[in-house]
């Protein structure tokens, strides 16, 4: 049977400042504290899996969506949990009126297929869960292009060959696997939302994630979790890797500062861990970011973002322990304004902000405290003084401006073209013949059926800030609004490239495809600015597909490039009832696409759909495999690309 067993719920959370800042203000308060080496690692390949589906596919981690989910004990026994975004519903549509047809793509270098769901759910011999978006990371250096995704990464060379077997993330960080299934269930920590970096200054490679703590026995959550780094000690992604892990729960134990998270216990408030959701990484030339969202664990509950600073000389030096920093934006001694998705910059070809002892900028957008969810301006953050993190690691500071834009909103679900979607048939019919004369739902381990779904609509995002530069000077950066094409609202683009110091802005605008849809942005940017953005292409003209446009400071945005047009729809569990939720489905995509820069070249990630299969061909035993192309519950694929901008 298809066990599911956790998800998340939507509660509105609401969070009021001041949102018109006119300069930068100093704030106080960061917590200094050392890191220490946790151990090393290798990629470590085992036989991929195969066959039929298990008895427990889906992990008591959130399998739901980020908002509208319930936790769910057992199998279908809602009850509320966390919920992971703060928005409520798409916002206003904003004119765009510089909208763009897709078209070929004659700058694209090369472009091959990365990791998809079958990569990610048979690896380390089929120990692995089913996963919904892929959550890509990207980075790419020396000859290397390594990719991630939710629990598993690859490496291959830079025609697209691989260079190891898909590597499982619990192995790579030195964690017992996701799920054992024979002789007896045992579990091991889930691992979530990668990302990854090359550092030209030092020649590593950096790979972060997020982890949470379970009991091996039934795989509840304990609470605990923990933001797993990972830093090669060479220049090349094959060879060793030390682990550093930061305990991220901020209650008071394993050494973290008390944020006073909550739990909710039987409809009582009481103390409890926080969770460090989301994280994503930045550098300059002295020190290593990472930022999350902190909710409260156990309820619902959004408090404010984090930004933590470590040394990165001591990071790639692989020390024994680590000089860092943690700055609360939820705490006024820090920051007079609650970040949400605190989204820092990095920089391509080794060229920083010395300013201010060294600054490392980030970018963030504010619709989503708004009811409506539309907002006219993002904030700008920055840590100076980072040359201190060496020996005065308190001496860093954080500061915040906000900065006037266009208009942007948060953006509504994303139709799809229409198309073979075997799982939603599979779960309706009745029709097929078996020896013990069951339909096709049965055969995915499901009661209560048949069940009927309605065509499947993509998350769009909630119009959080994506991957950020800092080339040329400038901070580049881009995230989902809802759109107004033609008279019809569509999911769009809102792109911003602005001087981090004054605020004064080089561009904006709306990326757009009439009666389509663009979601889930990335940007890269050379050091001499030439930039690229890459999202996922998705309407009723296009199948979830790869696509990019090119970036300049001084004219925009180029035309819509197809790197690869989606072969079919997204067809996954966590559209449809009742393998995702009994109320509250969101369908998944996302939550992050990913760029990186190696020297004139751009390397971009994008989720996209690329097979397509009949229901017929899904009955074909084993069931769901569709030849080899897809699992019986997720057909998401990933594409990666180089391009000459």
């Amino acid at each position: 049977m298809t066990s599911v067993t956790t998800a998340r719920t939507g509660l509105a959370v609401v969070c009021f400042f001041a949102c018109a800042l006119a300069a930068a203000v100093a704030a106080a308060g960061p917590v200094a504290f050392q890191v220490s080496r946790a151990g090393t690692t290798m990629l470590q390949e085992a036989p991929s899996g195969s066959g039929d589906l298990a008895d427990v596919e889906l992990s008591a981690a959130f399998v739901g969506g980020d908002e509208d989910g319930v936790e769910v004990d057992g199998v279908f026994n809602p009850r509320p949990l966390v919920n992971r975004t703060i928005g409520a519903g798409p916002g206003q549509p904003v004119p765009a009126s510089a909208a763009r047809r897709a078209k070929s793509n004659p700058e694209l270098s090369r472009s091959f297929d990365g990791l998809n769901h079958r990569d990610q759910r048979f690896a380390n011999g089929g120990s692995q869960f089913t996963w919904e978006p892929p959550d890509q990371a990207l980075c790419v250096g020396n000859g290397f292009v390594l990719e991630s995704v939710n629990s598993a990464l690859r490496v291959y060379d830079t025609t697209g060959n691989p260079l190891s077997g898909v590597i499982d993330l619990n192995t790579f960080f030195g964690y017992p696997a996701a799920i054992n299934r024979t002789p007896l269930l045992a579990f091991g920590p889930d691992i979530n939302d990668p990302s990854c970096y090359f550092d030209r200054d030092t020649q590593r490679w950096f790979h972060v994630a997020l982890s949470f703590d379970v009991n091996s026995v039934n795989d509840a959550r304990t609470g605990s979790n923990h933001l797993e780094i990972a830093v090669s000690q060479t220049a090349s992604p094959l060879g060793p890797w030390t682990i550093y892990r930061v305990p991220a729960q901020n209650d008071g134990t394993q050494g973290t500062p008390d944020h006073g998270c909550i739990a909710r216990v039987r409809g009582v408030n009481v103390h409890g861990p926080c969770l460090g959701d989301y994280p994503h990484l930045g550098a300059d030339a002295n020190a290593f970011f990472i930022t999350t969202n902190e909710f409260n664990f156990f309820a619902s509950g959004f408090r404010g973002a984090q930004v933590y600073a470590f040394s990165k000389r001591a990071l790639a030096a692989g020390a024994a322990t680590v000089n860092a920093v943690l700055f609360d934006t939820a705490d006024p001694n820090d920051s007079p304004v609650r970040g949400f998705t605190v989204s820092p910059a990095t920089s391509p070809g080794g060229i920083y902000d010395t300013s201010n002892g060294g600054t490392e900028f980030f970018l963030s957008s504010d619709a989503v405290f708004f009811s409506p969810a539309v907002s006219d301006h993002v904030l700008v953050w920055a840590v100076s003084n980072t040359q201190a993190i060496d020996s005065m690691p308190s001496g860093l500071a954080l500061s915040v401006r906000a900065v006037q834009t266009l208009t942007y909103s948060r953006p509504p679900l994303s139709d799809q073209k229409a198309g073979d979607l075997p799982l939603r048939d599979c779960l309706a019919d009745t029709a097929l013949v078996t020896p013990s004369g069951l339909g096709c739902w049965r055969l995915l381990g499901v009661g209560g059926g048949p069940f009927v779904n309605p065509e499947p609509r993509l998350a769009s995002d909630d119009s959080r800030m994506q991957q950020v530069a800092f080339a040329n000077g400038k901070l580049w950066g881009a995230l989902g609004t809802a759109v107004l094409v033609n008279g019809e609202t569509r999911a769009g683009i809102a792109y911003f490239v602005l001087n981090p110091h004054s605020g004064d802005i080089f561009q904006q605008g709306i990326i757009a495809v009439p009666g389509n849809n663009v979601i889930y942005p990335a940007v890269a940017v050379t050091p001499s600015g030439r930039g690229v953005m890459a999202f996922t292409l998705v309407g009723p003209d296009h199948f979830p597909s790869a696509a990019y446009v090119g970036l300049d400071a001084k004219i925009g945005a180029g035309d819509v490039h197809v790197a690869a047009e989606g072969a079919g729809p997204q067809d996954g569990f966590s559209e449809y009832r009742p393998l995702s939720l009994p109320v509250g489905i969101r369908p998944r995509w996302g939550d992050y696409g990913a760029a990186a820069v190696d020297g004139h070249s751009i390397w971009i990630a994008s989720e996209y759909i690329g097979q397509t299969c009949t229901l017929a061909q899904y009955e074909m035993a084993p069931v769901g495999q569709c030849g080899g192309t897809r699992t019986s519950l997720a057909n998401w694929a990933t594409r990666i690309s180089e391009i000459t901008p």
